[in-house]
């Protein structure tokens, strides 16, 4: 047999030696035992010492020891700290502990569970999540679930799953025929819909200028009575969890007005899908059972490591031809095969570690993780609203608070300095066509003493601000 050549024999011996593996794992806890306490944003100097990583591409190989401790030395401390308490910017979740290990071990195993061929575990784990969900959410049995990187594929299959039955329904295979000629599709959601929704909409051909924008109330929801006539052309989209504001559209009005015209309803659930698993927060996703196809994701409130999106759809023959792959040195089984199910094949096994933080928390555990999120949140309107100069936009329905300071120029250096400070870390947007400081609580470590501790940090801010400009 042929000798192995240098640089296998190499990773052979890397494989063998566990220190490197141990020094990866003693390093990952080092980085968690400080995530709490450290500064939320990186520093100066961090940032700065990204240079290291500018140069040329080596040309000899390096030691596996010495990699990994370079990429500890100079990335440890150019993270954001979205695995801690007070990082309320994006809606990125923390991590479960449990969720955390469990991808961890995931690593070394290294499964694409595109056929059950290829990862039998991955396979059961997804077809007991895609249960499990279907129960939380009290969805129709028939649902499936494909597991994808977040709600922007998710929305994608989703609304892929859509055009497909819609013009099946209308006698036209958009498989073998395409988009020309092709009857037209109708897609009508509300003037607050994502961003990650107007990227579907372009991708899947169906055009941004061809929606029909229906209004909003003061909050985002749309005005059920707005609505336009629906038709069996027509794709609704609806919003679970307003990214600014967190509010809830009607759906059981407007579910019921879509079955009615036998039109499709996607949900655009990233983080307010999970409110239908809290039992004093459900009632915010009453008739979400009466959609097609539904999107969310498990990194952001269900705090499952990133990433990890889940699309969902009543219709499995739609999403299986939406999604349909063929080859003929593909093996099939009477098992669930994961690619039928999402748009790549090749992917990793990220239900591992959702399956893992569903089975640690438990029904109750997920109530109270989220119930808890809400609390936060309600604790950030409180005590903000008591600091002359700070004014609370919106009903916190969620887990979403929108803070404005008097005047646009007062909030945009505020939440400069804020972000400044490193204390906590909030993004700003805009609402009603002006500025705002966006905090969203999404993390299962944000404490009533977190809370405290940032509000103090605004307070601050908006003082710094007054001496400049006083």
């Amino acid at each position: 047999m042929k000798s192995a050549n240098l640089i296998q024999t190499k990773m052979y011996a890397d494989v063998h030696d566990k220190s490197l593996f141990e020094a990866a794992q003693h390093l990952g806890q080092d980085y968690l035992e400080n995530i709490f306490e450290r500064n939320v944003f990186p520093s100066e100097n961090a940032l700065d010492d990204l240079k290291h990583f500018d140069e040329t591409l080596p040309t000899a190989s390096s030691d596996a020891n010495k990699v990994i401790q370079f990429l500890n030395t100079y990335g440890a401390p150019a993270t954001v700290a979205t695995l801690g308490a007070r990082y309320f910017g994006f809606v990125s979740g923390s991590a479960v502990p449990a969720g955390l290990a469990a991808k961890s071990l995931a690593t070394f195993w290294d499964q694409a569970p595109a056929m059950h061929v290829l990862s039998p575990i991955g396979s059961k784990l997804e077809t007991v999540v895609e249960s499990w969900l279907k129960d939380l959410f009290h969805l129709p049995e028939k649902t499936v679930a494909g597991f994808v990187s977040g709600t922007s594929s998710a929305n994608f299959c989703g609304l892929a799953a859509a055009r497909y039955r819609l013009l099946s329904n209308l006698n036209w295979d958009v498989n073998s025929k395409g988009l020309f000629n092709a009857p037209k599709i109708r897609i009508v959601t509300g003037k607050h819909a994502h961003s990650t929704v107007l990227k579907a909409i372009s991708l899947l051909g169906f055009g941004i200028e061809n929606i029909e924008w229906v209004d909003v109330d003061d909050q985002g929801r749309i005005i059920p009575e707005r609505m336009p006539e629906l038709d069996n052309s027509t794709i609704v989209i609806l919003q679970a969890g307003n990214v600014n504001s967190g509010s809830f559209d009607n759906f059981n009005v407007i579910c019921k007005k879509a079955n009615t015209a036998n039109a499709w309803v996607h949900i655009d659930g990233a983080f307010g899908l999970w409110a239908a698993a809290v039992e004093k927060l459900n009632h915010l996703t009453q008739g979400i059972e009466l959609a097609n196809s539904w999107a969310v994701d498990g990194h952001k409130t269900l705090n499952t490591p990133y990433d990890s999106g889940i699309v969902m759809c009543s219709d499995k023959e739609a999403i299986r031809s939406a999604l349909h792959m063929a080859g003929s040195y593909i093996i099939t089984s009477e098992q669930r095969d994961g690619m039928f199910y999402t748009p790549e094949m090749s992917r990793r096994a990220r239900v591992i570690e959702l399956w893992a933080t569903m089975k640690y928390l438990g029904k109750s555990g997920i109530d109270e993780m989220i119930y808890e999120m809400h609390q936060r949140a309600q604790q950030v309107a409180k005590e903000l609203a008591a600091i002359d100069g700070f004014t609370i936009l919106n009903d916190v329905v969620f887990n979403q608070v929108l803070v404005q300071c008097n005047t646009d120029t007062l909030t945009e250096k505020t939440m400069e300095n804020v972000q400044q400070l490193r204390e906590c870390w909030a993004g700003g947007s805009l609402w009603n066509g002006r500025k705002v400081i966006r905090v969203s609580i999404c993390s299962w470590a944000t404490t009533s003493k977190d809370i405290s501790r940032s509000v103090k940090s605004f307070e601050k801010a908006l003082l710094m601000v007054k001496k400049e400009c006083s």
